[in-house]
């Protein structure tokens, strides 16, 4: 946020509004590095650090349920990362995934495994394109 944004609140000076920016800024910098050292304890490779939409703290996660590297990512189910639900005796039961309590659509949960895969060599790019129109029926509408 602009320091003369949070000045021009009359409750705070420029100075006083930029002291304010860069302590907020040193505090996320450090919860980032907790994060992350703990990211290495728990033996979670650098490369995960590289998939698209994954965060410090979900590789925290990833770590703390046995996801170490791009395969063991690239192995999981979209239910594994967000969850699903299923019927038990009636009832239906929300069985929770590993990345719950992250703002994460099953969307982006599958985006995580496909790039996953992606990186890990079991798919390539023209894997991931949308199918192509199919132009033969009309093609042959026309004849």
């Amino acid at each position: 946020m602009d320091t003369k944004y949070i000045a021009g609140l009359e409750v705070f000076d420029e100075d006083t509004s930029g002291v304010l920016q860069t302590r907020a800024r040193d505090y996320l910098a450090k919860i980032e590095a907790e994060l992350d050292a703990k990211r290495t304890e728990l033996g979670v490779a650098d490369e995960l650090k590289d998939v698209p939409g994954v965060t410090t703290a979900m590789l925290v996660r990833f770590g703390e349920n046995g996801i170490k590297t791009v395969e063991d990512l690239a192995g999981c189910a979209t239910d594994d990362l967000a969850g699903w639900t299923e019927r038990k005796d009636g009832e239906t039961v929300r069985e929770a995934g590993i990345l719950d309590g992250f703002d994460l659509s099953r969307e982006e949960a599958e985006a995580m495994v496909m790039q996953a895969r992606l990186k890990a060599g079991w798919v390539n790019e023209a894997d991931l394109a949308p199918p192509a129109a199919e132009e033969a029926p009309a093609a042959e509408a026309q004849a």
